[in-house]
Protein backbone atom coordinates (compact mmCIF):
# COMPACT_ATOMS: atom_id res chain seq x y z
CA UNK A 1 0.00 0.00 0.00
CA UNK A 2 2.92 2.78 0.68
CA UNK A 3 3.84 1.97 -2.88
CA UNK A 4 0.46 3.00 -4.23
CA UNK A 5 0.63 6.08 -2.44
CA UNK A 6 4.14 6.95 -3.34
CA UNK A 7 2.31 6.47 -7.02
CA UNK A 8 -0.19 8.68 -6.16
CA UNK A 9 2.22 11.62 -4.55
CA UNK A 10 4.28 11.54 -7.58
CA UNK A 11 1.56 11.48 -9.54
CA UNK A 12 0.62 14.97 -8.05
CA UNK A 13 4.11 16.03 -8.07
CA UNK A 14 4.12 16.22 -11.56
CA UNK A 15 0.67 16.66 -12.80
CA UNK A 16 -0.94 18.92 -10.70
CA UNK A 17 2.44 21.08 -9.32
CA UNK A 18 0.23 23.65 -6.94
CA UNK A 19 -1.68 20.95 -4.72
CA UNK A 20 1.41 19.29 -4.02
CA UNK A 21 3.38 21.93 -3.21
CA UNK A 22 0.03 23.21 -0.98
CA UNK A 23 0.63 19.64 0.74
CA UNK A 24 3.64 20.49 1.94
CA UNK A 25 2.36 22.68 4.12
CA UNK A 26 -0.15 19.82 5.81
CA UNK A 27 0.50 18.03 8.53
CA UNK A 28 3.37 15.11 7.52
CA UNK A 29 0.39 11.86 8.68
CA UNK A 30 -2.50 13.33 6.06
CA UNK A 31 -0.05 14.53 2.95
CA UNK A 32 -0.39 10.96 1.61
CA UNK A 33 -4.12 10.72 1.87
CA UNK A 34 -4.14 14.21 0.31
CA UNK A 35 -2.03 13.13 -2.65
CA UNK A 36 -4.58 9.81 -2.95
CA UNK A 37 -7.25 12.61 -3.27
CA UNK A 38 -5.93 15.02 -5.80
CA UNK A 39 -4.44 11.82 -7.72
CA UNK A 40 -8.16 10.30 -8.13
CA UNK A 41 -9.01 14.45 -9.29
CA UNK A 42 -6.57 14.20 -11.79
CA UNK A 43 -7.58 10.42 -13.07
CA UNK A 44 -11.04 11.49 -13.86
CA UNK A 45 -10.24 14.98 -14.47
CA UNK A 46 -8.21 13.60 -17.63
CA UNK A 47 -10.47 10.75 -18.68
CA UNK A 48 -11.19 12.76 -22.31
CA UNK A 49 -7.58 12.85 -22.84
CA UNK A 50 -7.11 9.46 -22.19
CA UNK A 51 -10.08 7.58 -24.00
CA UNK A 52 -10.10 10.30 -26.54
CA UNK A 53 -14.13 9.31 -27.74
CA UNK A 54 -17.17 9.34 -25.62
CA UNK A 55 -18.34 5.93 -24.74
CA UNK A 56 -14.11 4.70 -23.64
CA UNK A 57 -14.71 7.84 -21.22
CA UNK A 58 -18.21 6.96 -20.10
CA UNK A 59 -16.66 3.08 -19.20
CA UNK A 60 -13.87 4.47 -17.50
CA UNK A 61 -15.65 7.07 -15.25
CA UNK A 62 -18.29 4.22 -14.44
CA UNK A 63 -15.22 2.10 -13.12
CA UNK A 64 -14.76 4.26 -10.98
CA UNK A 65 -18.20 4.73 -9.43
CA UNK A 66 -17.93 1.14 -9.20
CA UNK A 67 -14.67 1.39 -7.31
CA UNK A 68 -16.51 4.07 -4.61
CA UNK A 69 -18.97 1.95 -4.49
CA UNK A 70 -16.77 -0.98 -3.48
CA UNK A 71 -17.70 -3.28 -6.38
CA UNK A 72 -14.44 -3.45 -7.85
CA UNK A 73 -12.63 -4.24 -5.14
CA UNK A 74 -9.98 -7.08 -7.34
CA UNK A 75 -9.03 -4.76 -9.43
CA UNK A 76 -9.50 -1.55 -7.37
CA UNK A 77 -6.27 -3.01 -5.29
CA UNK A 78 -3.84 -3.37 -8.38
CA UNK A 79 -4.74 0.05 -9.07
CA UNK A 80 -2.59 2.14 -7.00
CA UNK A 81 -4.78 5.21 -7.37
CA UNK A 82 -8.07 3.57 -6.67
CA UNK A 83 -6.23 1.30 -3.90
CA UNK A 84 -5.00 4.45 -2.46
CA UNK A 85 -8.14 6.11 -2.60
CA UNK A 86 -10.49 3.48 -1.09
CA UNK A 87 -8.17 3.29 2.41
CA UNK A 88 -8.43 7.35 2.70
CA UNK A 89 -12.34 6.60 2.04
CA UNK A 90 -11.69 4.66 4.95
CA UNK A 91 -9.57 6.39 7.03
CA UNK A 92 -11.10 9.83 6.70
CA UNK A 93 -14.58 8.55 5.99
CA UNK A 94 -14.81 10.63 3.19
CA UNK A 95 -18.81 10.48 2.06
CA UNK A 96 -18.80 8.46 -1.21
CA UNK A 97 -21.64 10.55 -2.65
CA UNK A 98 -19.33 13.39 -3.16
CA UNK A 99 -16.61 11.31 -4.59
CA UNK A 100 -19.71 9.94 -7.30
CA UNK A 101 -21.26 13.52 -8.14
CA UNK A 102 -18.07 14.98 -9.06
CA UNK A 103 -17.71 12.04 -11.72
CA UNK A 104 -20.76 12.36 -12.65
CA UNK A 105 -20.28 16.52 -13.12
CA UNK A 106 -16.74 14.99 -14.94
CA UNK A 107 -19.12 13.39 -17.52
CA UNK A 108 -19.77 16.88 -19.33
CA UNK A 109 -15.89 16.98 -20.11
CA UNK A 110 -16.33 13.56 -22.59
CA UNK A 111 -18.97 15.26 -25.11
CA UNK A 112 -18.80 18.91 -27.32
CA UNK A 113 -22.33 20.20 -25.91
CA UNK A 114 -21.29 23.58 -24.94
CA UNK A 115 -21.88 25.16 -21.33
CA UNK A 116 -25.48 26.89 -21.35
CA UNK A 117 -25.63 29.03 -18.46
CA UNK A 118 -23.68 30.75 -15.77
CA UNK A 119 -25.85 28.72 -13.10
CA UNK A 120 -24.57 25.26 -15.07
CA UNK A 121 -20.60 26.53 -15.01
CA UNK A 122 -21.32 27.49 -11.41
CA UNK A 123 -22.59 23.77 -10.12
CA UNK A 124 -20.04 22.18 -12.49
CA UNK A 125 -17.43 23.82 -10.50
CA UNK A 126 -18.82 23.45 -7.21
CA UNK A 127 -19.00 19.86 -7.73
CA UNK A 128 -15.55 19.51 -9.08
CA UNK A 129 -12.77 22.09 -7.60
CA UNK A 130 -15.11 22.86 -4.60
CA UNK A 131 -15.51 19.17 -3.81
CA UNK A 132 -12.06 18.55 -3.77
CA UNK A 133 -11.28 21.66 -1.44
CA UNK A 134 -13.93 20.33 1.12
CA UNK A 135 -12.72 17.11 1.00
CA UNK A 136 -9.45 18.12 1.57
CA UNK A 137 -10.30 19.73 4.30
CA UNK A 138 -11.90 16.87 5.79
CA UNK A 139 -8.72 14.65 5.26
CA UNK A 140 -7.00 17.48 7.69
CA UNK A 141 -9.60 16.80 9.98
CA UNK A 142 -11.73 19.98 9.84
CA UNK A 143 -14.84 21.67 8.53
CA UNK A 144 -14.45 23.97 5.70
CA UNK A 145 -17.47 25.55 6.56
CA UNK A 146 -18.98 27.35 3.84
CA UNK A 147 -15.38 28.75 2.46
CA UNK A 148 -15.18 25.72 0.10
CA UNK A 149 -17.43 26.44 -1.93
CA UNK A 150 -17.04 30.30 -3.06
CA UNK A 151 -13.39 29.01 -3.14
CA UNK A 152 -13.71 25.95 -5.18
CA UNK A 153 -15.97 27.76 -8.10
CA UNK A 154 -13.35 31.32 -8.30
CA UNK A 155 -10.88 28.19 -8.50
CA UNK A 156 -12.47 26.07 -11.31
CA UNK A 157 -13.56 29.26 -13.28
CA UNK A 158 -10.01 30.35 -13.14
CA UNK A 159 -8.76 26.96 -14.20
CA UNK A 160 -11.08 26.84 -16.96
CA UNK A 161 -10.00 30.55 -18.25
CA UNK A 162 -6.51 29.32 -18.25
CA UNK A 163 -7.26 26.17 -20.98
CA UNK A 164 -9.45 27.98 -23.03
CA UNK A 165 -7.49 27.76 -26.30
CA UNK A 166 -7.50 23.98 -25.26
CA UNK A 167 -11.01 23.35 -24.78
CA UNK A 168 -11.94 25.52 -28.02
CA UNK A 169 -9.48 23.82 -30.11
CA UNK A 170 -10.96 20.31 -29.24
CA UNK A 171 -14.80 22.26 -30.00
CA UNK A 172 -15.38 22.30 -26.36
CA UNK A 173 -16.83 25.36 -24.63
CA UNK A 174 -17.18 25.60 -20.74
CA UNK A 175 -17.87 29.74 -21.54
CA UNK A 176 -21.48 29.66 -20.85
CA UNK A 177 -23.61 30.15 -23.90
CA UNK A 178 -25.39 32.84 -22.09
CA UNK A 179 -22.25 34.91 -21.80
CA UNK A 180 -21.37 34.59 -25.95
CA UNK A 181 -25.38 35.67 -26.41
CA UNK A 182 -24.80 38.65 -24.41
CA UNK A 183 -21.81 39.62 -26.12
CA UNK A 184 -22.94 38.41 -29.68
CA UNK A 185 -20.23 36.44 -30.33
CA UNK A 186 -20.42 33.60 -32.90
CA UNK A 187 -19.27 30.09 -31.59
CA UNK A 188 -18.00 29.41 -35.24
CA UNK A 189 -15.53 32.01 -34.46
CA UNK A 190 -14.84 31.01 -31.10
CA UNK A 191 -13.51 27.50 -32.04
CA UNK A 192 -11.70 28.99 -35.47
CA UNK A 193 -9.71 30.15 -32.98
CA UNK A 194 -10.68 34.12 -33.96
CA UNK A 195 -10.20 36.64 -31.47
CA UNK A 196 -12.63 39.87 -31.11
CA UNK A 197 -13.05 42.56 -28.76
CA UNK A 198 -16.35 40.92 -28.23
CA UNK A 199 -14.43 37.80 -27.23
CA UNK A 200 -12.16 39.40 -24.61
CA UNK A 201 -15.07 41.19 -22.98
CA UNK A 202 -16.87 38.29 -22.76
CA UNK A 203 -14.01 36.19 -21.39
CA UNK A 204 -13.54 39.50 -18.79
CA UNK A 205 -17.29 39.23 -18.11
CA UNK A 206 -16.27 35.43 -16.59
CA UNK A 207 -12.99 36.63 -15.04
CA UNK A 208 -15.52 38.98 -13.07
CA UNK A 209 -17.63 36.23 -11.96
CA UNK A 210 -15.30 34.64 -10.56
CA UNK A 211 -13.47 37.58 -8.61
CA UNK A 212 -17.46 37.93 -7.37
CA UNK A 213 -16.70 34.59 -5.36
CA UNK A 214 -13.87 34.83 -4.62
CA UNK A 215 -14.82 38.14 -2.77
CA UNK A 216 -17.45 35.80 -0.82
CA UNK A 217 -15.21 33.70 -0.04
CA UNK A 218 -12.76 35.87 1.90
CA UNK A 219 -14.32 36.16 5.03
CA UNK A 220 -15.32 32.49 5.05
CA UNK A 221 -11.49 31.83 4.57
CA UNK A 222 -10.62 34.11 7.01
CA UNK A 223 -12.88 32.12 9.68
CA UNK A 224 -11.34 28.81 8.92
CA UNK A 225 -10.25 26.67 11.44
CA UNK A 226 -6.71 26.35 11.30
CA UNK A 227 -5.98 22.82 9.96
CA UNK A 228 -8.04 23.09 7.22
CA UNK A 229 -6.15 26.21 5.34
CA UNK A 230 -3.20 23.83 3.35
CA UNK A 231 -6.80 22.57 1.56
CA UNK A 232 -6.99 26.56 0.61
CA UNK A 233 -3.25 27.20 -0.13
CA UNK A 234 -4.19 27.01 -4.29
CA UNK A 235 -6.71 29.30 -4.12
CA UNK A 236 -4.40 31.73 -3.67
CA UNK A 237 -3.39 31.61 -7.20
CA UNK A 238 -6.46 32.69 -8.65
CA UNK A 239 -6.61 36.55 -7.81
CA UNK A 240 -3.11 36.77 -9.07
CA UNK A 241 -3.71 34.42 -12.54
CA UNK A 242 -7.54 36.32 -13.44
CA UNK A 243 -5.44 39.74 -13.38
CA UNK A 244 -2.67 38.26 -15.42
CA UNK A 245 -5.05 37.16 -18.16
CA UNK A 246 -6.85 40.54 -17.86
CA UNK A 247 -3.40 41.31 -20.05
CA UNK A 248 -3.64 38.28 -22.50
CA UNK A 249 -4.70 37.76 -26.10
CA UNK A 250 -7.97 34.97 -24.81
CA UNK A 251 -5.68 32.55 -27.65
CA UNK A 252 -2.69 33.09 -26.05
CA UNK A 253 -3.01 33.07 -22.01
CA UNK A 254 0.07 33.61 -20.26
CA UNK A 255 0.43 30.99 -16.77
CA UNK A 256 2.21 32.39 -13.67
CA UNK A 257 5.81 31.34 -13.36
CA UNK A 258 6.43 28.33 -10.83
CA UNK A 259 8.72 30.51 -8.72
CA UNK A 260 5.41 32.87 -8.38
CA UNK A 261 2.87 29.84 -7.18
CA UNK A 262 5.71 28.59 -5.21
CA UNK A 263 6.09 32.51 -3.52
CA UNK A 264 2.11 32.83 -3.36
CA UNK A 265 1.64 29.79 -2.29
CA UNK A 266 4.11 29.75 0.68
CA UNK A 267 3.03 33.94 1.51
CA UNK A 268 -0.59 32.68 1.90
CA UNK A 269 0.62 29.44 4.18
CA UNK A 270 1.92 32.80 6.44
CA UNK A 271 -0.97 34.83 5.98
CA UNK A 272 -4.21 33.08 4.98
CA UNK A 273 -5.89 36.86 4.31
CA UNK A 274 -3.50 35.93 1.45
CA UNK A 275 -5.64 33.10 0.63
CA UNK A 276 -8.68 35.27 -1.06
CA UNK A 277 -8.10 38.95 -0.31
Amino acid sequence: MQDAFAYCAELVRTADRDRYLATLFAPAQHRAALHALYAFNLEVARVREAAHQPMPGEIRLQWWREVINSERDGEAQANPVAAALLTTMARDRLPPDKLTALIEARRFDLYDEPMATIAGLEAYASKTSAAVIALAAQILGADAGAAAEPSGIADGIARLLRAFPLHAARHQLYVPMEIFERFQIRVGDVLSGQSSAKLEAALAALRDIARRHLRAADEHVMALQHQALPAFLPVALVRPSLDLLDRCDAFAPAELALWRRQWLIWRAARNPARIAG
